[in-house]
C-alpha cells in the first residue's frame, strides 16, 4: 500500500491499460479518479474492480481535449478528495485509424494530435497547481514514437514522439517544484488497440521476433506506472521507459 493517502487521476481509465493502471493504483492505496469519455459501461466495470480490491474511486466523464471539461474534471477531483493531486497518469489517446499521408486530411491529423498531445498538455497545465512536492506525472508515449510506427501510423507516431519530448521538457520545468515527469513507451501489448489496428499475422510475427517471444499485458504496464508513481522511483525524472519485451532498444 505504498500510495496510501495519495490522489490519482487516470485519463482513459475505463479499459485496457487505463483500467489496469486505475486498479493497480487503487490496490496500492491511492484514491483514483477514473476519467472516461464514451465508455461509460466499461468505466463502471473499472470502478467495480477498484471497489472489489478495497479501493476508493470516482468516475468523471470528460473530453480531455476540451479545456473547460478538463477544468471540470479537476474540480470534481478536488470536491471528492481534497485540494492535493499527487499522481496524474495521462493514459488517454489512440491511433484513430491507419492512413498514408496522401490519404490524410487536415482534420484527421488535428484529431490525432489533439487526442494524444493536446490532452496531455491540458491535463498537465490544469493539475500542476494542485501537486505538492513528491508528486508524479506519468505520460504515455509508445514504441511508435521511437521507431516511426507501423504502416499508416505517421500521425500517431508523431504524436507519441511529441509526448516523449513534452515529458523531458516538463521534467526540467517541474523538477524544481519536486514534481517528477516520466513516460512509459509500450510496445506490443495485448489490448483492444491491437485487436482493432493490427492484423493477427502481424501481431504473431512481432511477438515471435521479440526476445521474450510474446506480447506484453496491461498489468505489466500498470506495475511500471505504479513504480513511477511512488517514492521508490524518487530520483527518476525525464525518462521514457521502454516496455516492449526487447523488441526495440532506445
Amino acid at each position: 500500500m505504498k500510495l496510501t493517502g495519495k490522489v490519482a487521476i487516470v485519463t482513459g481509465g475505463a479499459r485496457d491499460i487505463g483500467r489496469a493502471v486505475s486498479v493497480k493504483l487503487a490496490q496500492e492505496g491511492a484514491k483514483v479518479v477514473v476519467n472516461y469519455n464514451s465508455s461509460e459501461e466499461l468505466a463502471q466495470e473499472t470502478l467495480a474492480l477498484i471497489k472489489a480490491a478495497g479501493g476508493e474511486g470516482l468516475l468523471v466523464k470528460a473530453d480531455i481535449t476540451n479545456r473547460e471539461e478538463v477544468a471540470r474534471l479537476v474540480t470534481e477531483t478536488k470536491k471528492a478528495f481534497g485540494h492535493e493531486i499527487h499522481i496524474l497518469a495521462n493514459v488517454a489517446g489512440g491511433m484513430v485509424g491507419r492512413k498514408l499521408i496522401t490519404d490524410m486530411d487536415e482534420a484527421f491529423w488535428d484529431h490525432v494530435i489533439n487526442l494524444n498531445v493536446k490532452s496531455a498538455f491540458l491535463m498537465t497545465k490544469e493539475v500542476v497547481s494542485y501537486m505538492p512536492a513528491g508528486s508524479s506525472i506519468i505520460n504515455f508515449s509508445s514504441q511508435a514514437g521511437r521507431d516511426g510506427g507501423g504502416f499508416g501510423a505517421s500521425a500517431y507516431a508523431t504524436s507519441k514522439g511529441a509526448i516523449a519530448t513534452f515529458t523531458r521538457a516538463m521534467a526540467k520545468e517541474l523538477g524544481p517544484k519536486g514534481i517528477r515527469v516520466n513516460a512509459v513507451d509500450p510496445g506490443m501489448i495485448a489490448t483492444t488497440f491491437h485487436d482493432t489496428f493490427t492484423k493477427p499475422e502481424v501481431r504473431t510475427a512481432v511477438a515471435n521476433a521479440t526476445p521474450l517471444r510474446r506480447e506484453g499485458n496491461a498489468g505489466e504496464v500498470a506495475d511500471l506506472v505504479a513504480y513511477l508513481a511512488g517514492n521508490e522511483s524518487s530520483f527518476i525524472t525525464g525518462a521514457n521507459i521502454d516496455i516492449n519485451g526487447g523488441t526495440y532498444f532506445s
